[in-house]
């Protein structure tokens, strides 16, 4: 909340200008304070006032005004008054001080704004082409909290399906053309306007190289195409960021999307586990995943397990488990001995993890809708593939009931954190920054009660959740898209945007039938579906 406050305080001064004003204020108040003290009172109050609003001044003038309106419309303005603080300024030059060493970064994050590359320097943990595997990082001096995100992008499970997949997304298994930059959003942004909570944290991305939901251990041979070693890349970035102020770290998010985001229910134990055996006991891991909780169910309509599309999910799991060598959570491993694959979805592996986990997931997700073969292209849906989608939700909304830090909007869609939309989705009226932001104080509660540092206290004596502030969110509405605030649909064909009620006809969707199943009046559903109530 500091982050935003400053960025948009001072009249919409930008986050850069804001933290200047606030070192000249933090030099002004280094001057000895008993000399401040003989000067002080009101007057000197005044002086202060003024010499900042001159330098406020000053500093707009300097800045083009197209540039300063694109930055200040709808901004909050307040003036700058500081005689409470007259007889107390020992305590307030402390609190400048905290203030200014925190906001540090944002005079530099407005020239680094982007994650810069890193290959690994250990070179025997490499992508599957055995390629060196690596990581964007943009860090912010200053800031204890780290957030690692593990990149999506499905599997492959045997040579077929790996080969195919080399030729056409080889940026998934090679890190040979990786850029070396790349642009944060959602969750992953360094403004403040678009990532509230987190915009100030040390980002990193981990891009999917390794084609194994990043469980492998396996490394490239000459008896094997590829190296499959998704869980010792997360391993290795994790050891070369202890050396990069990761080792005085408050918190480590662990988050992921789509395969991330079972990566993370594979890996949050594995960090934890990996952090306190060096030592640093003091660093909370949790993690956060986005589209990655997939359910083990029968598919709509048989078919052949010939590519990673089509073939059913307990099937391609099956095989890619036994192909990558992968490697589970210990505790669900010991939970299906001989049936490891069970791990890879999410409401048989959550109950073992003893480190907090957010889940975000989509009650109608597009992936999972993929792999079940409903293809929502070209015809309207049949009433029988209508009431699969129908059950899909209900199943997966049965499946998060006991998950107490969760957001689940009856979307049609798949990921969500690190869309630059990812503040418009509501469930109840909350968002997912705020829920993600109840969930961390929720933690820091727990921790303070429990008075430990580690990793798994939040197991022992839990706080009810604060008034106003909830982290169990999920749709009750039971059709696709019947949450107002779902991501704009397109028609696949036309690429025309679609109202609700037209997405719903193309799936079949019978306002009369279902109106009557509902026991409601045909208008008061249509009004449902258009606004959301």
């Amino acid at each position: 909340m500091q982050g935003r406050c400053v960025a948009r305080g001072f009249a919409g001064l930008s986050a850069v200008r804001s933290c200047h004003l606030l070192l000249l204020l933090l030099l002004h108040l280094s001057a000895p304070v008993e000399a401040r003290r003989v000067r002080g009172g009101r007057a000197q109050t005044r002086r202060v006032q003024h010499q900042l609003l001159q330098q406020q001044q000053q500093l707009q003038q300097q800045q083009p005004a197209h540039a300063y309106g694109e930055r200040t419309e709808g901004a909050e303005s307040f003036p700058l008054d500081f005689t409470a603080v007259e007889g107390n300024m020992d305590n307030f030059m402390v609190q400048i001080k905290n203030l200014a060493q925190s906001l540090y970064p944002c005079s530099a994050q407005k020239l680094e704004q982007d994650m810069k590359l890193h290959f690994l320097k250990n070179a025997s943990v490499t992508c599957n082409d055995g390629s060196p595997a690596g990581y964007y990082i943009k860090e912010s001096k200053g800031s204890k909290r780290w957030l690692l995100f593990l990149e999506g992008g499905w599997y492959c499970f045997n040579r077929q399906t790996c080969v195919s997949r080399y030729e056409t997304m080889r940026r998934l298994m090679s890190s040979t053309e990786w850029p070396q930059t790349r642009t944060g959003t959602g969750i992953l942004s360094p403004q403040p306007e678009e990532n509230p909570h987190w915009w100030n944290a040390n980002m990193v991305f981990i891009p999917y190289c390794s084609s194994d939901v990043w469980s492998g251990a396996t490394p490239k041979t000459h008896h094997s195409d590829y190296a499959f070693m998704g869980s010792l890349i997360i391993k290795e970035v994790v050891n070369e960021l202890l050396t990069k102020g990761l080792d005085n770290a408050k918190v480590l998010l662990l988050a992921g999307s789509s395969a991330g985001g079972t990566g993370v229910l594979l890996n949050v134990d594995h960090v934890a586990e990996q952090l306190q055996s060096q030592g640093y006991t003091g660093v909370q891991v949790r993690g956060l995943a986005d589209s990655g909780w997939f359910l083990d169910n029968k598919q709509y309509k048989f078919t052949e397990c010939l590519d990673t599309i089509s073939c059913a999910p307990i099937e391609a799991i099956k095989r890619g488990v036994r192909y990558w060598g992968g490697v589970v959570p210990e505790s669900c491993g010991q939970a299906h001995v001989g049936q490891e694959w069970n791990c890879f979805f999410g409401y048989k592996v959550y109950p073992s993890l003893k480190s907090p986990v957010f889940v975000v997931q989509w009650l109608f997700d597009e992936a999972q809708l993929t792999v079940d073969n409903i293809h929502l292209t070209g015809q309207p849906v049949h009433e029988a593939q209508w009431r699969y989608i129908e059950t899909l939700g209900q199943e997966l909304r049965s499946t998060l009931r006991d998950v107490p830090a969760m957001f689940a909007p009856a979307c049609l869609s798949h990921e969500l954190i690190t869309r630059s939309y990812w503040m418009d989705i509501q469930v109840k009226g909350t968002s997912l920054p705020r829920a993600l932001h109840c969930w961390d104080r929720s933690l820091q509660d727990n921790l303070h009660i429990n008075g430990s540092h580690g990793n798994h206290s939040h197991h022992r004596h839990k706080t009810p959740p604060m008034r106003g502030c909830p982290q169990h969110l999920i749709d009750s509405c039971p059709w696709p898209h019947c949450n107002p605030t779902c991501p704009t649909i397109r028609d696949q064909l036309t690429g025309q945007e679609m109202s609700v009620i037209q997405f719903l006809k193309h799936l079949g969707f019978d306002v009369q039938k279902m109106a009557q199943q509902q026991g409601m009046d045909p208008r008061r559903l249509l009004g449902i579906l258009n606004n959301g109530n």
